[in-house]
């Protein structure tokens, strides 16, 4: 089962959500498609095993055979290709890799070349097997290395996918295989604001979701949790506010190794994840 777990921006909870339900499960894989902000590493510490670069297409100019038609360029959508001074110059970075430059140049003068946008390293952390995307400084684009993770995931075990925060390109690229998605939101205005985006990406994929209700207070005005009852959202959980689970969490430790409260209330959302996607 494959299970993404989503936040409308940082710092509402998902990775520490994420790495939770990957801890308490018997035997679980994390992938961590946050691949400007990997941190999910941080907390599970995996031991690495295996390191491998991500690479896209990108087109590659024969000047001797270019007569400078300006076909490509015209073609290219995103401006990766241009003529200067009847010369054609490559963009790369914001290359899109479709190859249709290579397939349209009637001088047969662009060919196939290929360059590094990150890594993916594999890893162990005690239960989990670990898939950390890394996307090198100055890309502008993720995709590729999610992609390269998706190709990765086993079709068994539990499978916890750590979304970017947003609504971008990577998310849907990121959810595009789930089964289930956890939306993780706070009890704040904000909050709300943001869990409302990432419902609407979830329903325009047509994925069954549920939300998670984290840093909740007794007493507490939660327009998160109105917004989910208005809307018929599964609250999933509401993790309370505790002081001890943000001191573990702000050490980079894993609240359900550490403490059996915190194994038990991940467990329960767990179980309560695998019925509600079985509905």
């Amino acid at each position: 089962m494959k299970i993404a777990v989503l936040s409308g921006k940082g710092g509402t909870g998902k990775t520490f959500v994420a790495v939770n339900l990957a801890s308490c499960a018997d035997k679980a894989v994390y992938a961590d498609c946050d691949v400007e902000e990997p941190d999910g590493q941080l907390f599970l510490k995996p031991v690495i095993k295996n390191k491998t670069d991500v690479y896209v297409k990108i087109p590659e100019v024969n000047t001797l055979k270019c007569t400078g038609c300006k076909k490509c360029a015209d073609f290219c959508k995103y401006n990766a290709l241009a003529l200067v001074n009847g010369k054609l110059m490559i963009f790369n970075h914001i290359c899109h890799s479709c190859s249709g430059c290579i397939v349209l140049c009637p001088q047969k003068a662009l060919t196939e070349n290929q360059r590094t946008v990150g890594f993916i390293e594999e890893g162990i952390s005690e239960n989990v097997n670990c898939l950390t995307g890394c996307l090198n400084t100055g890309e502008v684009s993720g995709v590729p290395i999610i992609k390269s993770i998706m190709t990765k995931l086993p079709k068994e075990k539990t499978i916890i996918i750590d979304c970017p925060p947003g609504s971008a390109c990577t998310v849907m690229e990121s959810i595009a295989l789930s089964d289930f998605c956890i939306l993780v939101a706070e009890p704040t205005i904000f909050g709300m604001s943001n869990l409302a985006m990432v419902y609407d990406l979830v329903k325009f994929f047509n994925k069954s979701a549920g939300a998670i209700l984290n840093k909740c207070l007794d007493g507490q005005i939660n327009p998160s949790e109105q917004f989910c009852i208005e809307n018929k959202i599964n609250i999933i959980a509401k993790i309370p506010f505790d002081s001890e689970l943000g001191s573990l969490n702000s050490k980079g430790f894993i609240a359900v190794r550490e403490n059996d409260k915190y194994k038990q209330l991940f467990e329960n959302i767990l179980k309560n994840i695998q019925t509600e996607a079985l509905q």
